[in-house]
C-alpha cells in the first residue's frame, strides 16, 4: 500500500513555483477525485506532523485552482479568488505541509472576500477574518505559485518547528 505522503510535493519542487489553471465545468465531474487524493494526503499530515486545516491542489501535484477545507466540516474551494483585502494585518508564524518543520513569519491581511464555485458549480462569496482569513490567503497563493517562504517579512523570519 503506498503512502499518501508520497504524493505531497516538497519545498523546492518546481511545480510549486507554477501559476495553476482555471477548473472548467466540464472538469467538474473530476473534481471529487481530485478532493478525494487531497483530502487523503491531508489526513496523512495531520496523523505524522500534528498539524493541517486545508491544502491546495498543486501541493499534490495537481495544478488547478482548487483548495480543500477540513475544520468542523469539509468545503471545496474551485477556482478561489480574493478581493477587497483589508488595509489592516497581523503577523503569524506560517505552517505548510509541503515544508512540515519549517515555521515563516508573514504578514497577511484581517479580512478578505473570497469568491469561488462550489461543488455543484455555483458561486459563493464568504467574508472571512483572522485565522480562517490567513489560510485561505495561504491556499491562493499556493494557486498562484507562492509560497509563504516567499512572503517571509525579513530573513529572521525562518524556524524549526519546536
Amino acid at each position: 500500500m503506498s503512502n499518501p505522503l508520497d504524493k505531497l510535493l516538497l519545498l523546492g519542487d518546481e511545480r510549486l513555483y507554477q501559476v495553476c489553471t482555471s477548473i472548467t465545468d466540464s472538469e467538474l465531474s473530476q473534481v471529487a477525485v481530485w478532493v478525494a487524493e487531497m483530502a487523503e494526503v491531508m489526513q496523512a499530515v495531520r496523523q505524522k506532523y500534528g498539524f493541517g486545516r486545508a491544502i491546495a491542489a498543486p501541493q499534490v501535484g495537481i495544478m488547478k485552482r482548487l483548495v480543500y477545507l477540513h475544520i468542523d466540516r469539509p468545503m471545496v474551494f474551485i477556482n478561489p479568488e480574493i478581493s477587497y483585502p483589508t488595509a489592516e494585518t497581523f503577523e503569524l508564524w506560517d505552517d505548510c505541509m509541503s515544508f512540515p518543520n519549517l515555521l515563516v513569519k508573514v504578514r497577511r491581511h484581517k479580512e478578505i472576500v473570497l469568491h469561488y464555485r462550489d461543488r455543484h458549480w455555483q458561486p459563493q462569496t464568504l467574508l472571512l477574518r483572522d485565522d480562517l482569513a490567513e489560510l485561505l490567503q495561504h491556499e491562493c497563493d499556493h494557486l498562484d505559485g507562492v509560497l509563504c517562504t516567499m512572503r517571509a517579512i525579513d530573513s529572521q523570519s525562518f524556524r524549526w518547528r519546536p
